[in-house]
């Protein structure tokens, strides 16, 4: 069933991108469309959570201002990250994300074209991403960054996280919105003959606003968004330990 289930995933985001398609390449050509583009985007994340079965519960400790600038950092597990994302929170925001995801049929094409690729094997891809995005901060664009890097191992509740993030949030005043995604790994793991509908359950942490532009803020902004993220994944973890 998970194997079925995986195939139908693929399927929904064909179906959907396929239904969105006239709306979502007329606004990607430009950057002018960006904007617009970002309301197709989250109408196919929502299609696509809609159709695979998913049901979204979030537990607000704060609430974005779409009209303000974030830089959104969840924890990292799994291909419905980047749907759920989209459909939680509605201040605009750019990924950066890994170049393989401009292989994907069609996904691929748009991704690439409106977000921020980066390829993490070269030192200087990742040098040019961070003043890429910093740049995007500065034009009044958000980011969404998923601090762990790639979605580490199953076993591994939450990686250490990289500095990025944190940085960009230091140098230019834009504060960090934590959140923890608590059921993506096990109803859709990165494992082919396993996952399923349900809920996926989101925390929404108080954002973080950084103080000054230095290497000890933005170590501290790290600390901090890592411990509040990790607190509630080892609450569940143990209470699956309970039963």
């Amino acid at each position: 069933m998970g194997l079925l289930f995986n195939g139908w995933f693929y399927v929904s985001n064909f179906i959907v991108i396929v239904a969105l398609f006239p709306f979502i390449f007329f606004t990607s050509l430009s950057p002018k469309g960006y904007r617009y583009f970002f309301v197709f985007e989250r109408i196919w994340a929502k299609g696509v959570l809609l159709l695979c079965g998913y049901r979204v519960k979030v537990q607000w400790h704060e609430k974005p201002d779409k009209n303000k600038q974030y830089i959104v950092c969840p924890n990292h597990t799994s291909m419905i990250d980047i749907m759920l994302t989209l459909a939680v929170f509605p201040n605009r925001y750019l990924f950066i994300g890994k170049k393989e995801l401009s292989k994907m049929p069609l996904l691929g094409y748009f991704y690439k074209r409106t977000n921020i690729l980066v390829d993490r094997s070269s030192m200087s891809s990742r040098k040019q991403v961070f003043v890429e995005a910093g740049q995007k901060l500065k034009e009044g664009e958000g980011l969404c960054i998923f601090p762990e890097g790639l979605a580490p191992r199953e076993e591994i509740l939450l990686a250490p996280f990289k500095m990025g993030a944190f940085k960009l949030s230091a140098q230019s005043g834009v504060p960090i919105i934590p959140a923890t995604y608590l059921d993506c790994k096990r109803l859709l793991p990165f494992n082919i003959f396993r996952g399923g509908p349900g809920t996926l359950r989101v925390i929404v942490h108080p954002f973080l606003n950084p103080k000054e532009d230095s290497s000890a803020e933005a170590e501290r902004l790290k600390s901090e968004c890592y411990q509040v993220i990790l607190q509630p994944l080892q609450s569940q973890e143990m209470a699956y330990e309970i039963k």
